[in-house]
C-alpha cells in the first residue's frame, strides 16, 4: 500500500528524494530489491 504523498501524486521514480529515501519500498511504490517487478516477463524460445 502506498502511503507516501509524493508516491501517490507522481511515483517514487519521479521523486527527487528517491536516491536516499529509506522508506521507498515500504511506504512508496518502489519495487523491493530482488523482486520480479523490474524484470521482463516474456522469455524467448530457442529454435
Amino acid at each position: 500500500m502506498t502511503l507516501c504523498p509524493i508516491a501517490l501524486a507522481a511515483s517514487c521514480k519521479k521523486c527527487p528524494a528517491v536516491s536516499f529515501c529509506p522508506l521507498k519500498t515500504s511506504l512508496g511504490d518502489y519495487p523491493k530489491p530482488g523482486s520480479d517487478a523490474g524484470k521482463p516477463t516474456g522469455t524467448k524460445e530457442k529454435k
